[in-house]
């Protein structure tokens, strides 16, 4: 991410203004960062497939576990940490 000083981005702010890219600049003061300029957005179309390719899913994974089940047995729901510390307490069997 491209810094700039606050001395510097008072002097070139309308020329940042339009070359600023998504990633945004950082503004510092003092070598401190006080401000983040970023483009507006003005649709949220515009962040389908932002992430495109910077996130990798393990096709052996359950996309849409949320690690929580419900104890037919008891009708409790249960997570997958409080399995692992009450191990007297068996997941259901998945269907």
């Amino acid at each position: 991410m491209e810094s700039i000083a606050a001395a510097e981005f008072k002097q070139k702010c309308l020329q940042l203004l339009d070359s600023v890219g998504p990633e945004g600049i950082t503004i510092t003061k003092r070598g401190k960062p006080v401000a983040r300029l970023v483009p507006a957005r003005t649709n949220d179309a515009d962040l389908i497939g932002i992430l495109e390719g910077q996130i990798i899913i393990d096709p052996e994974d359950d996309l849409f576990s949320t690690g929580a089940w419900v104890s037919e047995e008891w009708g409790d729901l249960h997570t997958d940490a409080a399995s692992e510390r009450y191990g007297h307490l068996s997941r259901p069997p998945l269907e």
